[in-house]
């Protein structure tokens, strides 16, 4: 009931008041399931790009965070090829920073800033978090390459299916990871989100 009424309250407000850049919609009658879509910000190499997320709620929300992934691909160190996010605020503490007084909101907000400024040390993706760290030129031609292939021309792909449901998302998922080790020479690095 609690969930029910705060999730109202929340779609409400991001209806009305959205944060800048980014949207958020309940699909198909289905509180507990969301997506959104965040448009890459100035000045980064995610400019031009809108990314679709999908959100699902859990049953004990808000005392338990929301669960939050990439449905476009994304090439970033804190954001692995199945599109889940390595960020605080999407974990419960000890480890993480949700609490009841966040919201749905501030969490996409959060995470549209954690685009525009990744965090190296933290990663999901090594290989990506090592390549920012030491040549960010060649992250940043990477991640605009990225955000070129499947956030500009294949925006709408991830907004109407899932990854499971989607073949075109499915291949793009593939395709970045066997593409990045292909340029590597090796297998990507991944890093279990601490």
């Amino acid at each position: 009931m609690q969930r029910t009424s705060r999730l109202k309250r929340e779609l409400q407000m991001l209806s009305t008041e959205p944060p800048p850049g980014i949207t958020c919609w309940q699909t198909e009658e289905r509180m507990d399931e969301l997506r959104a879509q965040i448009v890459g910000g100035t000045g980064t190499p995610y400019e031009g790009g809108l990314f679709s997320l999908e959100i699902k709620v859990p049953e004990r929300y808000p005392f338990e965070p929301p669960k939050m992934r990439f449905l476009t691909p994304i090439y970033h160190p804190n954001i692995d090829n199945s599109g889940r996010i390595c960020h605080d605020a999407l974990k419960l503490p000890p480890k993480g920073a949700w609490k009841p007084s966040l919201n749905i909101s501030t969490v996409l907000s959060s995470i549209q800033l954690l685009m525009a400024e990744p965090n190296p040390d933290d990663p999901l993706m090594a290989d990506i978090s090592s390549e920012f760290k030491y040549n960010k030129q060649l992250f940043m031609e990477k991640a605009r390459k990225w955000t070129r292939e499947h956030a500009v021309q294949k925006n709408m792909d991830a907004v109407e299916g899932s990854k499971e449901n989607n073949p075109d998302q499915k291949a793009s998922s593939h395709k970045r990871h066997s593409l990045s080790a292909q340029q590597e020479g090796e297998e990507p690095a991944k890093k279990t989100c601490m």
